[in-house]
């Protein structure tokens, strides 16, 4: 188990006495939006709110695990941390500088900075490149030679518990969780300092979910790495997270850590996702908490809170007036009016 990592002090810290440097990862009021064209002259009937202001920050060699519904932004949020979107408003800083107004020398080595690994560990490996030349891309792209390269390539399939032979293979010829061990292989050619998980194992089977969840483990203490962990699966997520943060709507509802957040979380929603993760005993009763109705349309979110339309616990100022982002316990933060 990795050492217990200090609790954020969120958008409070500067009272507290930190300060931006402490953070590897520092996203500030950050907004992406896509217009949505209709039309035959292909005008715009609106804007899709993927992510809609969010503040977050993540400590270096900790696991910060993103949870949320389908639709509120995780993937979003992850394009914007590799740069493959640029964002509408706000910014993102690792090692405090901009990622988006930083210099060439910055950028060129960003990715050994960051780097990503895929949902699907079929489609994200291309079925035509041998494994070999898929991990070792990024080490051609940045110069290594030939020798040198097939060296690394056999010492990362070794680190994720393949042989220096499968290099010789193709995508189709591995398992799923074969498959996904290629692309961890492949997101730390580089020796990047932080590895973003975009559900790196809804797609397998629970029993290879647990060598991928344990090999990420092993890796991140062997390497210390950080994990920002994106899943919708919170049994997944409380057992790699050192904190976690809730998205719903492009927005953050609530952030700690893991323990707080599972033994006493504050937000409605929260309570709720908690409540429907399944449990392993037949003759337990569900949770009390419920949510009823389905997640609004992001092009037009709803005034106030986004959730006050399935939260069971509204009132009058939910639905007139956006809740503040606010510590309620040391590291605990939410963004709810009743909290």
């Amino acid at each position: 188990m990795r050492a217990h990592q200090e609790p954020h002090r969120g958008p409070a810290q500067a009272a507290q006495g930190r300060t931006a440097i402490d953070d590897f990862i520092r996203i500030e009021r950050l907004k992406k939006h896509y217009p949505v064209q209709g039309g035959p002259l292909g005008t715009t009937r609106g804007v899709v709110h993927a992510v809609d202001g969010m503040d977050l920050c993540v400590l270096r060699g900790e696991t910060i695990g993103l949870v949320g519904e389908s639709g509120c932004g995780k993937s979003t949020l992850a394009r914007l941390l590799l740069r493959l979107e640029r964002p509408t408003e706000g910014r993102i800083l690792v090692d405090g500088q901009d990622i988006w107004q930083a210099d060439h020398a910055f950028l060129k080595g960003y990715p050994h900075r960051m780097q990503m690994i895929f949902q699907d560990p079929f489609s994200s490996l291309n079925p035509r490149r041998s494994i070999g030349a898929t991990v070792g891309e990024a080490l051609a792209i940045h110069g290594m030679p030939r020798a040198d390269r097939a060296r690394r390539v056999s010492e990362l399939l070794g680190l994720v518990g393949l042989r220096p032979e499968h290099a010789a293979r193709y995508p189709h010829e591995f398992s799923g969780g074969q498959r996904q061990r290629v692309a961890i292989a492949r997101a730390l050619a580089l020796n990047p300092d932080c590895v973003v998980c975009d559900e790196p194992v809804s797609a397998l089977d629970v029993s290879i979910q647990a060598q991928v969840i344990n090999l990420l483990q092993e890796l991140q203490d062997r390497l210390n790495l950080t994990l920002v962990f994106i899943s919708h699966d919170l049994a997944v997520v409380g057992y790699v997270s050192d904190r976690v943060a809730v998205m719903y709507l492009g927005r953050l509802m609530e952030l700690a850590d893991r323990q707080t957040l599972y033994a006493a979380p504050r937000h409605p929603y929260t309570r709720a996702l908690l409540h429907a993760v399944p449990v392993p005993d037949p003759e337990a009763r569900g949770g009390t908490e419920r949510v009823g109705g389905d997640i609004p349309s992001p092009i037009t979110p709803p005034p106030g809170c986004p959730f006050h339309p399935r939260c069971p616990q509204a009132v009058d100022t939910c639905s007139r007036s956006m809740p503040e982002w606010r510590e309620v316990a040391p590291g605990h933060f939410v963004a709810c009016h009743l909290a």
